[in-house]
């Protein structure tokens, strides 16, 4: 595949760069030539040239694709927004057609050439409803659509463990606001064994406190012993330790933790530095 970085790096021009005067931009390393009789006629060339001035002298021109290989999107994008030119160029590239022009809202150019689905990175929210939605799952996704990530070539998928399942008389969960039927650590008296405690360790050590010497089950659902989940690929979480915030490792996976309170900023700069954190992975491993 290829799909420039950066739309600087691409070319516009009605003639290709001919006869006494083959100089170009010297940040092109890309050329979309237009036909000018055809609206929809196009040739796509990689570019090397040579010199140290604005214009540089065009040294080789090798044509990545042209005529009926091409297809320009008809509608205006977000052309920063990598993960979705690269699925939308993968619909559209069947048959002889290899590569896709897209129009930025700023009216620049750009082009995915023999999209590569694979290269959009899958990032998972691992969180749980109620509220409903997901708290970070909501985060995530307003996130997403102000085009914070749009850079990073990911999409997300949401693994979310419903606390409903757990809900009955007997069921004791952590705080009263998440309005689940049972009764609440920070409201309720327990009594009598047999309870069934859903939380973390911090739930954990709270009942004990309050309710020494009662016997009761424990359902972990903090993600780093969690009896509900066992991440299977890079993922954001949260935990309501402050302290365990920062790029972690569970079951082998490396994956970002926001405090349960944290800000959109925290958020989305967590998953910033999670991605490039599994970069520089792959290349050390490289």
């Amino acid at each position: 595949m290829i799909f420039p970085d950066e739309y600087k790096h691409i070319g516009h021009s009605r003639e290709i760069p001919d006869g006494k005067d083959r100089r170009i931009y010297f940040l092109t390393k890309y050329l979309i030539v237009e036909n000018c009789d055809s609206e929809s006629s196009y040739s796509l060339y990689e570019v090397t040239h040579q010199g140290g001035e604005l214009l540089r002298e065009v040294t080789a021109l090798n044509m990545l694709a042209s005529g009926d290989e091409i297809v320009r999107y008809g509608k205006e994008l977000n052309i920063k927004d990598r993960a979705l030119l690269i699925e939308i160029a993968s619909d559209i590239c069947k048959g002889n057609i290899t590569t896709v022009i897209f129009t930025g809202i700023d009216k620049h150019l750009t082009f995915v050439h023999k999209p590569d689905l694979s290269a959009i990175m899958d990032i998972e929210i691992v969180d749980v409803v109620p509220p409903e939605p997901s708290w970070l799952a909501s985060v995530v996704r307003r996130l997403e659509q102000s085009g914070i990530f749009g850079e990073l070539t990911i999409k997300f998928s949401e693994n979310l463990t419903n606390l409903r399942k757990f809900e009955g008389e007997n069921t004791v969960f952590p705080c009263s606001s998440s309005g689940l039927e049972g009764k609440c650590l920070d409201c309720d008296v327990i009594e009598e064994d047999g309870a069934l405690l859903v939380g973390c360790e911090i739930s954990r050590t709270l009942f004990e406190s309050r309710f020494p010497g009662l016997e009761y089950s424990f359902i972990n659902i903090c993600p780093f012993k969690s009896d509900v989940f066992k991440p299977s690929k890079p993922f954001i979480t949260r935990c309501c330790r402050s302290e365990k915030s920062g790029i972690v490792t569970i079951n082998g996976i490396r994956g970002a933790m926001v405090h349960w309170g944290a800000s959109e900023f925290e958020v989305a700069k967590a998953v910033w530095e999670l991605i490039a954190d599994i970069r520089k992975n792959k290349e050390e491993q490289s």
